[in-house]
């Protein structure tokens, strides 16, 4: 439910841009009250999750106004905007990078990073395509590949099997986190790619795309495409031991790898210290994160990573365990045991 559905319109509103999309949420601050604000910013993948926080947040709160901004800009274009001290959160689809470490060093910005999901980048395709069902990850790198631009064209140039029809692509641009961890995950190296694709930070703008195009293929956050099951069809992944659907269950049992990930948000670490509202609003997020996660489509951690994520937040703990990189086939278990040597 839209949050205009639950409270007066002139106490809310909600603004949904497509590209670069930005949502405001405000309450009409009264006489002689200060209107306290919250800026974030950062990956597609995990703006459904905040979104709804952001909803969930505005509707429960009786307190004094509150204005929350979230912005698109891709888990890249985020961090550039969070290490330059411009957001308070910025939303990521994978771990903190060596050169935004740097940048938020030179900048005197200190981060908190919180865990909040798992998610399975889900490789789609359009659902006339009635020839693939699941594909290996070596035919990813063939398509993928920087090499394969202007070359790999045709479906049948990928298994002869294949109809002789165009390969479209569509894919978030390299501003995006999906991007980064795909192409390192499945070419070798993040950043690695053919550039002849549709791209768009804006995964609405390539779910458009793939449902309209029949020769589509492209990739994604498991929301997106729980979002819209009867548009897309999903393509399971064979990475040596059989083909694999993402769904919650193979995420859990970390049989879809190496293709799935967690989701975080950062946090600035000083930023609490001077906005009240911004200290209740990370206890809120993650006292809801288990069931909202989960309502919007992506795989929610245990409760002792939430309970481990707040104790984290207040003791200031800043840093990152992932050391500048994203790193494979890391289980939910596994995730926990490093965020408790945060």
């Amino acid at each position: 439910m839209n949050i205009t559905d639950k409270i007066p319109a002139k106490l809310a509103q909600f603004i949904a841009l497509g590209l670069g999309t930005a949502l405001l949420v405000y309450s009409q601050p009264l006489v002689g009250q200060e209107t306290q604000s919250i800026r974030i910013d950062g990956s597609s993948t995990v703006y459904p999750i905040t979104q709804k926080i952001v909803e969930e947040y505005q509707v429960n709160r009786s307190q004094q106004p509150l204005n929350i901004e979230v912005e698109v800009s891709g888990t890249g274009g985020g961090f550039d905007k969070f290490c330059r001290g411009e957001t308070d959160i910025n939303n990521a689809s994978r771990p903190i990078q060596k050169e935004e470490m740097e940048a938020c060093n030179n900048s005197q910005v200190r981060y908190i990073e919180l865990p909040i999901a798992f998610d399975a980048l889900t490789v789609v395709v359009n659902p006339q395509n009635n020839w693939l069902d699941s594909i290996s990850l070596e035919e990813l790198a063939t398509i993928w590949s920087p090499k394969a631009q202007r070359k790999i064209t045709r479906w049948n140039q990928v298994r002869s099997s294949f109809p002789n029809r165009p390969l479209n692509l569509y894919a978030p641009g390299r501003d995006s986190g999906t991007f980064d961890y795909f192409t390192e995950a499945v070419v070798g190296k993040a950043g690695s790619s053919r550039n002849d694709y549709k791209a768009s930070e804006d995964d609405e703008v390539l779910v458009e795309g793939i449902t309209k195009d029949p020769n589509a293929l492209g990739y994604f956050g498991l929301a997106y495409y729980e979002q819209h099951t009867e548009r897309m069809k999903a393509v399971a992944v064979d990475s040596g031991d059989g083909a694999v659907l993402p769904s919650r269950e193979t995420v859990e049992q970390a049989k879809y790898q190496p293709l799935s990930r967690p989701l975080f948000i950062y946090v600035n670490a000083t930023a609490p210290q001077k906005n009240e509202a911004l200290r209740q609003f990370i206890d809120f997020y993650l006292a809801q994160a288990p069931e909202l996660v989960a309502e919007v489509g992506y795989v929610p951690l245990p409760e002792e990573a939430y309970h481990i994520g707040k104790v984290t937040f207040h003791r200031g703990e800043v840093g990152t365990v992932f050391e500048g990189r994203s790193q494979f086939n890391l289980t939910i278990p596994e995730l926990l045991r490093r965020q408790a040597r945060f």
